[in-house]
């Protein structure tokens, strides 16, 4: 069973850690969530996680087992139309340990986490287009594609894309209800 704590400077190298492994290279190939096939290299860094834990408008949500960051979120405070909203991140967790619903366990946690403390209207987050079956994850949990559509970021330090033309698509939930059509 996970158990749920906002992440300190102190974590920042193992939540790194964990949400490269769940997105790149080999050890991501263990779990479902891999883009190892569409993109080399990082995904983030200590330095860039331990800069959004010291935000003021921002936390990382970790899930811990057995004194191990097996998944982490990070949630992002916005306004957009003048509500606030979340924007969720970084989503990860251990690809060994992918498939025992760890996922929609911290997501559900950091929505209730959120909503209590921040009074969001919504949530929102940017997937890759070509990912199908994580897309159809987000979409189970109520999460519904708005439309909106942004060529992926190709000039990074942190990675390389493998394939040319990616897409970010925004998916969005308004709290507590799914967004009508």
């Amino acid at each position: 069973m996970l158990h749920f704590f906002k992440a300190e400077i102190v974590d920042a190298e193992a939540i790194a850690t964990l949400i490269n492994n769940a997105y790149r290279g080999e050890p991501s190939r263990k779990g479902w969530t891999t883009e190892a096939n569409i993109l080399d290299g990082l995904r983030t860094t200590t330095a860039e996680v331990a800069s959004i834990i010291k935000r003021n408008d921002a936390f990382i949500l970790m899930g811990v087992e057995n004194d191990e960051v097996v998944a982490t979120i990070c949630c992002e405070l916005q306004v957009i139309a003048f509500k606030h909203t979340v924007h969720f991140g970084l989503i990860a967790v251990k690809p060994t340990l992918q498939n025992k619903g760890h996922g929609k366990d911290i997501i559900n946690a950091a929505e209730t986490m959120t909503k209590r403390e921040w009074r969001v209207a919504g949530y929102h987050m940017m997937v890759i287009s070509l990912r199908n079956e994580l897309i159809a994850f987000y979409e189970r949990l109520g999460y519904e594609r708005t439309g909106e559509v942004k060529d992926f970021p190709v000039d990074s330090p942190l990675w390389e894309p493998k394939v040319d033309g990616l897409q970010l698509q925004y998916l969005a939930k308004l709290s507590g209800m799914v967004l009508k059509k």
